[in-house]
C-alpha cells in the first residue's frame, strides 16, 4: 500500500503521540508500504538527518500557546488535494485533530480516500487544567465531529474504546500499544548514575518521565514521594523531562533531580536506573511510559486506566489505584516502596523481573502488522 500519516506532532518533540506515530510509520514501511509522512515543519528539521525510510512532507506551522516546544499545522486542503490527486494514497492515517489534521481529512473526504484517525489525546481534559473548563463540551463535541468523519478511529485500549461507544463514536477499532522491549532493558541500569543521583546501591531512586505541566498532576507524585521519604530518608525523587511548571516545581523542592529531557538509550539507561515509578497523570488516553518503565524493569504505581488498567495486572509488578483516590496512589507508592527495600540491591530482585515479563509480549512488529491489517481492510473496503 501507499499511506499518507499526517500528524501534527514528530520527534524531536517529547510526547507520546509523537512517539507513537514514529513507531508506526518506521513498522510500515519495515514491512514494505510506502509511508508518506505530512507534518508541520520545525525549527530543528535538517535533511540530511531526515528518516530515509519514508517520504516527508513538511508544511507551515505555528506553536502551540502555552506549550512552545510543540507546533500544530495550518490549514492544507488544497495543497494536500493537489497533491494527492497527482499520486494518491490508498488510505490516510490521520493521528491529530488539529487544523492540519482537520483539512487532511476533508481533502481524503473529497477525493474519495479512505481515511482512519488516531484518539491520541484527551483534549477535553487538558481544558479544564489550563483555567478553560467551560469549553470542556465543546472540545469534545467538535472530537466526535471530527472522528466521525472517517472510517475508522482507533484507540489504544478496550476501556476507552467502550467510553467512546457510549459517547456516540462510530467505528471505533482497537490498535494496542507495543514497547521497544530491547532498547527499554534492565540490563541498562549504570550505577554511576544513580550515584550522580546522590544514591548508594541500597538507596531507592523514586522515577517519573514526563513533561512537567499541570495536567500531569505532579504535584501529588512529590506528596506520595514525601511520604515515602519519611520510611526512607535516604530515597531520592528523580524527574526526567521538562515543561511550563518545571521551574516552580524546583523552585519548591530543592531536593528532587531534574535532569531535563532524555532521550534514546540515554532515556532507557535513566529508566533501568529507577526502582519504583509513579504515575499520577489523570489525562492520558494510555500512558507510554507505563510500558517504557515496565520494560525496564521498574515496577509502576499508577491510577486504574489506559496502560496500567490493561497490562498492569500482577500486583508483583506495580499497583493500580482507584481513579483520583489521591489517598489511596500515596498509600500505594509509600507500601510498595517499603517492599521494594526488603528486596535484593542489585537491580534483580522478583519485582523487577516481574514487571519486565508484564510487557514481554508487547512488541512493536505485531503492532505495526496489525496497523497494517487494518488500513489494508479500510482500502479493499473502498475499492469494493
Amino acid at each position: 500500500m501507499r499511506v499518507a500519516i499526517v500528524t501534527e506532532t514528530w520527534p524531536p518533540e517529547i510526547n507520546g503521540v509523537a512517539l507513537t506515530v514514529q513507531s508506526l510509520a518506521r513498522g510500515l514501511a519495515a514491512l514494505g508500504h510506502t509511508v508518506e509522512l505530512v507534518r508541520p515543519g520545525q525549527h530543528t528539521d535538517d535533511p540530511a538527518e531526515s528518516d530515509p525510510s519514508f517520504e516527508q512532507v513538511l508544511l507551515p506551522g505555528a506553536s502551540l500557546p502555552r506549550y512552545p516546544g510543540l507546533r500544530f499545522g495550518l490549514p492544507a486542503r488544497h495543497a494536500l488535494q493537489r497533491r494527492w490527486l497527482a499520486q494518491r494514497p490508498n488510505v490516510l492515517y490521520i493521528a491529530t485533530e488539529g487544523p492540519l489534521g482537520l483539512t487532511a481529512l476533508g481533502a481524503g473526504r473529497r477525493l474519495g480516500i479512505p481515511a482512519c484517525t488516531g484518539f491520541h489525546t484527551r483534549f477535553d481534559d487538558f481544558a479544564r487544567h489550563y483555567g478553560l473548563g467551560f469549553l470542556t463540551p465543546i472540545v469534545f463535541a467538535y472530537l466526535r465531529r471530527f472522528h466521525n468523519r472517517a472510517s475508522a478511529t482507533l484507540v489504544p485500549t478496550d476501556e476507552l474504546m467502550s467510553f467512546l461507544l457510549a459517547n456516540r463514536f462510530r467505528n471505533v477499532r482497537r490498535l494496542r500499544r507495543g514497547v521497544d522491549t530491547g532498547l527499554f532493558h534492565p540490563g541498562r541500569r549504570d550505577d554511576a548514575l544513580r550515584t550522580q543521583w546522590g544514591l548508594a546501591p541500597t538507596d531507592l531512586a523514586v522515577l517519573h518521565v514526563g513533561r512537567i505541566a499541570p495536567e500531569k498532576n505532579l504535584e501529588l507524585a512529590i506528596e506520595a514521594f514525601r511520604s515515602i521519604q519519611q520510611a526512607q530518608p535516604r530515597a531520592r525523587f528523580v524527574i526526567v523531562g521538562d515543561g511550563p511548571a518545571r521551574t516552580s516545581l524546583a523552585e519548591r523542592n530543592s531536593d528532587i533531580v531534574f535532569t531535563g529531557v532524555k532521550r534514546g538509550e540515554d532515556l532507557a539507561r535513566h529508566y533501568a536506573c529507577g526502582d519504583l515509578f509513579l504515575f499520577p497523570s489523570l489525562t492520558e488516553t494510555f500512558g507510554n511510559v507505563t510500558l517504557e518503565s515496565l520494560a525496564s524493569g521498574v515496577p509502576v504505581v499508577a491510577f486504574d486506566y489506559g496502560a496500567a488498567h490493561e497490562h498492569l495486572l500482577d500486583p508483583r509488578a506495580g499497583t493500580r489505584v482507584a481513579m483520583a483516590d489521591r489517598d489511596a496512589f500515596i498509600a500505594a507508592a509509600t507500601a510498595f516502596a517499603t517492599r521494594i527495600a526488603q528486596q535484593p540491591p542489585t537491580g534483580a530482585s522478583p519485582l523487577r523481573a516481574q514487571a519486565r515479563e508484564a510487557v514481554a509480549n508487547l512488541d512493536l512488529a505485531s503492532v505495526a502488522s496489525h496497523f497494517a491489517d487494518l488500513l489494508a481492510e479500510l482500502s479493499l473496503r473502498r475499492a469494493a
